[in-house]
Order: structure tokens, then sequence, then C-alpha cells
């Protein structure tokens, strides 16, 4: 079975294993055979080339699309055939790369979407506005609160999502993803638009996320910078496949990854 009360007594366990995973789009393989395993706590980062199969094996860890092959295992459950929501609904969250707002809605009405995953009254209770659906709602309402706070979006819990700059409907995001309190965070491309000040505040914010609510978080990420300094280990995939798993001094320095993405600069 699937716990979520995991501990940091636990660091070094591993809490989500892609073993030789392969997509498959017609003559296409965005991903081939890809394996490693991704250690709780740490900040584990996908880099590579664009359509090296980053977002691919996003939507693949969170059921937006199906594998032709492998497995995806969450804290030793198979997971791979799950739809998107019951991932969600045992620990996986994440942003996109094209951010997915709903723009007419309110900063706090898009967070309180997501904690609807994390509350039992059904909607007869609370179209009669009895005590449980109430006192639901209201925790719903103060946890919203306090992650708009958390992300520097307080002060707009009543403005429309549409309104906000590209960087704060990316903060608002990351609200609404940990509103529905994952052990695992997946960011798919945080920094995109950001200049080189948002940038470093960006990767202490990450970091900060990871010890307050003792995440595990997956990122990927174009700026080179960045993930150098915040990652813990980096897989770097091309062409669909990983050509290189570790830390950021080896992988940085591995003849393939020079070659295939990072030049030499």
């Amino acid at each position: 079975m699937i716990q979520k009360n995991l501990t940091k007594n636990q660091f070094g366990l591993p809490i989500l294993e892609v073993k030789n995973l392969t997509r498959r789009f017609g003559g296409l393989v965005a991903v081939n055979d890809i394996s490693f395993t991704v250690i709780q706590y740490e900040i584990f980062g996908l880099i590579g080339p664009n359509g090296a199969g980053k977002t691919t094996l996003f939507n693949l860890m969170t059921g937006f699309i199906k594998p032709s092959s492998g497995q995806l295992l969450y804290q030793g459950a198979e997971i791979s055939q799950l739809h998107s929501h019951k991932i969600a609904g045992l620990g996986i969250a994440r942003t996109f790369q094209n951010i997915r707002l709903f723009a007419e809605l309110s900063a706090l009405e898009n967070v309180r979407i997501a904690r609807h995953l994390h509350t039992n009254s059904n909607m007869m209770k609370g179209i009669l506005g009895l005590p449980p659906a109430l006192k639901e709602e209201q925790k719903s309402q103060q946890k919203a609160l306090e992650l708009l706070e958390l992300v520097g979006l307080g002060d707009q819990r009543d403005e429309k999502a549409k309104n906000f700059s590209y960087g704060d409907q990316r903060r608002l995001e990351i609200a609404r993803a940990l509103a529905l309190e994952p052990l695992i965070l997946l960011l798919d491309e945080p920094a995109a638009g950001m200049n080189p000040n948002e940038k470093q505040q960006l990767s202490q914010f990450i970091r900060n996320l990871r010890d307050r609510f003792n995440l595990t978080i997956i990122l990927i990420e174009h700026h080179v910078p960045l993930v150098m300094g915040l990652c813990d280990r980096i897989a770097v995939l091309d062409f669909g496949q990983l050509i290189a798993l570790g830390e950021p001094s080896v992988v940085k320095n591995d003849p393939a990854v020079i070659e295939a993405y990072l030049g030499n600069d």
C-alpha cells in the first residue's frame, strides 16, 4: 500500500523508480528505454535539448499519457496505468511548460479548486450548508490563503489569473500544485521568462519548498547554471535516451553531455 506519512529519517530511500520506460508515437520513439531512481527529498533535474523527451517523461510520470512499455513505481507500487487524477491523489503534483490556470477565476479560486481533492463532503452537503461541509470549506479557504502568502501573492487573492504577470502566473501554478499536498512536485521549466535575479530567487524558493513541505522535487529546466547550482542529481536526455545521470559536478564534465547539450562554454 502507498503511504503518504514519510519522514526525513527515511532520506535515501527510493520514492519514484523509472524502469525501462518507453513511449512511442507512431514511428517516433519519444522516450526510449529509460531507467533511473529518484530518492526521497532530493531535488532531481532533467535537462537536454528541445525534443529530448523531457516533457513526455513528465506526462508519463503523471498519467497524462501511458507508456508503450516499461514500469513506473511510486513507493514500490506500479502506477504507470493509473489516470492522472489518481496519481495526483497519491501524492504527485506538477506544473506545466505552458501554464494551465483558470484564467477567469481569481488566484484564490484557482488554489481552492485543487484543494477539493482533499475534501470529503459531497455536493449535496455543500448545497445545504451542513456543518461538516462548511468546516471543510473554511479549512480549504485557509489553506489556499496560506499558500498564496507563501508564494508572495496573498495581497492579490481576488485578482483574476489572466491579469497576472508571467512570473506571478508561474508562482500561482506552484501554489495550486502545493494545494494537492504532494510528496513529489514536478516543475516544468519554472524559470522560463525570468531574469537572472528572479532565477536566483526561484532557486532559493525551491529549496525552501523542499525543506518546508518535505518534498521530493523533479524539475525540467533549460537554464543550466540554475540546474547545476540547485539539483542534487541530474539526468540528461537526448533524442529520448538517457545519456548521463549523476551529481552536477560529474554530469557537466561528461563528454556525451558536452557534445549533445552543453557545448564548449
